[in-house]
C-alpha cells in the first residue's frame, strides 16, 4: 500500500500528492455547495432570482479557485512562485478589472443590505427618479421626465442616497395668507374639516393647522399634512386647490402684497389725491 502511494505518476508527484489533491478540490467543492445553498436560504426573499443565482456562482466560483490555490503544492509548486507569477498578473488584471470588480462588490453589497428597493422614488446623488432595476453591476433609474439612466453600482453606493418612499409616511406643508380682516379661527375650522375628510390624510401623526406669521399683507396659516408616501404626490397637488376653493366658497380672499407709506410732516400740497 504505501509503494502504491509512493509511486511517481509524473515527474516528482506520486499517488498520494493525486489523492491531496482531489480531497482539497472535493471539499471546497463540498464547500461551495453548502455556501451556495446558505446564501439561497438567506437572501431568496430580497433578492431577483437571476440576481441570487450571479451571486451564488460568483461566491462558488471563488471557493473553488482558492481550493484549486491551496491544492497546488501536492504538485510540489512552491507558494512563492506562485505568489510572483500572481503578483503580475495580478497587477495587469487588476488595472484592468479594477472597476468592474468595484461594481459586482458594490451590488452585492446593495443587494444584502437594500438602501434602496425596486420602486423606491430616491435621489442619488444630483439624479431623482424612480428605481427600475437592481442588477450586479449597475442600477437603473427612471426620472420624473422619463429618462432612464443607468448608474454603476460603484457610484450608487458611494453617493447620498436619499429615499423618499422609505418611510411610511411624508409631510408637507403650505403657507396660506388671508386678510387681516377675516376671521384665523374660522379659515383653521375650514381648512381642519377638509383635511378631516380625505381618506389619504393621515391622523396618526395628525395634520396641523395654525397661524404661523403675521405677514406684511396678511396673516400666514401653516398647514402641515402627513400622507402615506406612495400617496404623497397626488395629496400634496389636490389639497393645495381644494383649500382655495374652500376659503372662497366661504367669502375669504388671498391678500395682495400691500404697504402703507407714512410721509413725515405730512403730503405736500398739491400731491394729496
Amino acid at each position: 500500500m504505501l509503494e502504491f502511494l509512493s509511486a511517481t505518476v509524473y515527474g516528482s508527484v506520486t499517488v498520494s500528492d493525486l489523492i491531496v489533491f482531489a480531497l482539497i478540490v472535493a471539499v471546497s467543492f463540498i464547500i461551495a455547495n453548502l455556501a451556495g445553498v446558505y446564501i439561497k436560504k438567506s437572501l431568496s426573499d430580497r433578492v431577483r432570482k437571476d440576481e441570487l443565482a450571479k451571486i451564488v456562482r460568483i461566491t462558488q466560483a471563488v471557493i473553488i479557485l482558492a481550493g484549486i490555490f491551496l491544492s497546488l503544492p501536492s504538485f510540489h509548486v512552491e507558494f512563492s512562485e506562485l505568489l510572483l507569477i500572481g503578483g503580475t498578473a495580478g497587477i495587469i488584471i487588476g488595472f484592468a478589472s479594477q472597476r468592474l470588480v468595484t461594481n459586482i462588490g458594490s451590488g452585492i453589497f446593495l443587494l444584502v443590505e437594500r438602501p434602496v428597493r425596486i420602486g423606491d422614488t430616491v435621489k442619488i446623488g444630483e439624479t431623482a427618479g424612480t428605481i427600475e432595476d437592481i442588477r450586479i453591476l449597475s442600477t437603473t433609474l427612471k426620472t420624473f421626465e422619463g429618462i432612464y439612466i443607468r448608474i454603476p453600482n460603484e457610484t450608487v453606493f458611494n453617493s447620498a442616497i436619499t429615499n423618499y418612499v422609505a418611510n411610511e409616511a411624508r409631510r408637507f406643508e403650505y403657507r396660506i395668507a388671508i386678510r387681516y380682516a377675516d376671521d384665523a379661527g374660522k379659515a383653521i375650522g375650514i381648512i381642519s374639516r377638509l383635511l378631516a375628510a380625505h381618506p389619504f390624510v393621515l391622523y396618526n401623526p395628525p395634520p396641523s393647522v395654525y397661524v404661523d406669521e403675521l405677514a406684511d399683507s396678511g396673516v400666514i396659516i401653516m398647514v402641515r399634512i402627513w400622507a402615506p408616501s406612495r400617496e404623497w404626490w397626488s395629496v400634496r397637488t389636490e389639497m393645495l386647490w381644494a383649500i382655495k376653493q374652500a376659503l372662497e366658497q366661504e367669502g375669504f380672499q388671498i391678500p395682495f402684497p400691500q404697504r402703507v407709506v407714512w410721509m413725515q410732516g405730512g403730503v405736500p400740497e398739491g400731491k394729496k389725491a
